[in-house]
């Protein structure tokens, strides 16, 4: 069961700017890059479905969290049908995210008010999400459906939209600028936030460093 409501998580998201998206099969790696994520400013944090046992990982994940980082919002990503969002729901995600939009999700989501944020690459796809309750849209993959520009044209006749941002994302100055004064509610990031190297090093500092830059772009870009 969730542990934060919709508001809350929405909010989460939105205040900081930036969810960190990731998947490991090693709960302790899991729980090292959740930690440091934290200790850098996130509370918003998606892990992905992609691999085998992914969801016991996950559980596993949230308990720990719930502990740890009590202030942490844990969702999953990568759910692409509703049989396995209610899965990840009663294991305790506060929030849905897929690459494609699918209405049923919607409907599981929406019957125990948690956010589902579907992938979305279409002003059409984005409007139908909205009219089935999806408060947050992804724009994925952000970097190949046109980039800021198309953040920023989507806005202009549909001002309300909030859009999350998922492929293309960098930690840089310049590109998380240019998400952020297009229009977007937030960002998510993955790779470039937890380059594989850093990882298998387990320089948790690098990690914490990178999201407090990050999270400094945001908020001055925000001005």
């Amino acid at each position: 069961m969730a542990k934060f409501n919709k508001i809350q998580v929405l909010n989460a998201m939105a205040s900081t700017g930036m969810v960190p998206v990731f998947y490991h099969k090693d709960v302790e790696v899991a729980k090292n890059v959740v930690k440091a994520c934290y200790d850098g400013g996130v509370r918003a944090f998606e892990f992905t479905n992609r691999g085998d046992f992914a969801q016991d990982v996950f559980a596993e994940l949230v308990k720990w969290a719930a502990k740890e980082c009590p202030e942490m919002v844990m969702g999953i990503g990568s759910i692409v049908d509703p049989g396995t969002a209610a899965l990840y729901i009663q294991l305790g995600a506060n929030f849905v995210v897929g690459p494609l939009f699918n209405p049923e999700i919607a409907k599981i989501c929406n019957r125990r008010l948690i956010p589902y944020t579907p992938g979305c690459g279409s002003v059409s796809e984005i409007g139908f999400a909205q009219e089935l309750g999806c408060d947050l849209c992804k724009v994925f993959p952000a970097g190949n459906v046109g980039g800021p520009s198309f953040v920023k044209n989507v806005k202009a006749p549909m001002p309300w939209s909030m859009l999350m941002v998922t492929g293309g994302v960098e930690p840089t100055k310049e590109n998380l600028t240019a998400w952020i004064k297009a229009g977007v509610t937030c960002v998510g990031m993955g790779s470039n936030l937890f380059p594989k190297e850093v990882v298998d090093a387990q320089d948790w500092g690098w990690i914490v460093a990178k999201c407090q830059e990050a999270f400094g772009y945001i908020a001055e870009a925000r001005k």
